[in-house]
């Protein structure tokens, strides 16, 4: 079972054309769709009630206020139920239709923990692009996860990884080094990068840089004192 994790914030007019394109993607596939909706005051709540009764694998989880994405994915990944759990963002910009491909790629190597996407041909501005460029740059440096695009939201992860992973405020920007330091094995894959179906980004580059670069030095800390043991037989 797949389970895909949308966090969402003031996408209502987003929310009808992406879970149409999640549904008839994974059609033949057993999954659930949590929508995560992190205190929207556009409807985005009262839309997800409504697109409830056309979607009977819609799951809606509602925080009472504005938490950000990290804890709106972690609220996801709390009652998901499947055994790989798939994160994307609900403004269009992640093609659905990928979502095969990273599924493809867990299912034919029993090794890989994590497929997740990079983005080509972005539809981005070009100053938007630089603004990644470097930030990729920078925490790389920094973490060592070797990610070229830990930016793009599309991810495919077994479940049983994320309940290893450490939950803070800025959890979504180092899933990828997260998941290493916990032994696991992450490969990207180039995935589709359209342009919204409506609405505007809520992130910009200073509030991502200010937060982000004392987040990425705690990762390294992080990957460089994880816990790494397997025990060797079953205990009596």
């Amino acid at each position: 079972m797949v389970s895909v994790v949308l966090p969402i914030l003031n996408e209502r007019a987003n929310l009808a054309p992406l879970l149409a394109e999640v549904a008839a993607v994974l059609r033949a596939v057993p999954h659930e769709t949590i929508a995560v909706d992190d205190g929207s005051t556009d409807g985005s709540l009262e839309e997800l009630q409504r697109l409830r009764a056309e979607y009977r694998e819609l799951r809606i989880v509602p925080l009472v206020t504005t938490s950000g994405q990290s804890a709106a994915l972690s609220a996801g990944f709390g009652v998901a139920r499947g055994d790989i759990v798939v994160t994307l963002d609900a403004d269009g910009q992640n093609d659905p239709r990928d979502i095969t491909a990273l599924l493809a790629a867990l299912e034919t190597d029993a090794t890989l923990t994590a497929a997740v996407g990079y983005r080509t041909r972005r539809v981005d501005s070009a100053w938007k692009r630089l603004q990644s460029r470097i930030a990729n740059a920078v925490r790389n440096w920094i973490t060592r996860d070797g990610m070229r695009d830990t930016g793009c939201s599309l991810k495919a992860i077994r479940r049983e990884s994320l309940d290893r992973i450490p939950r803070f405020d800025g959890m979504h920007r180092f899933l990828p080094a997260l998941i290493q330091a916990g032994g696991g094995q992450v490969r990207e894959f180039p995935v589709t990068h359209r342009p919204r179906y409506s609405g505007v980004s809520k992130y910009g580059m200073w509030d991502r840089a200010l937060r982000g670069l004392p987040d990425a030095f705690a990762v390294r800390w992080y990957r460089r004192r994880a816990l790494r043991y397997a025990i060797k037989e079953e205990v009596c």
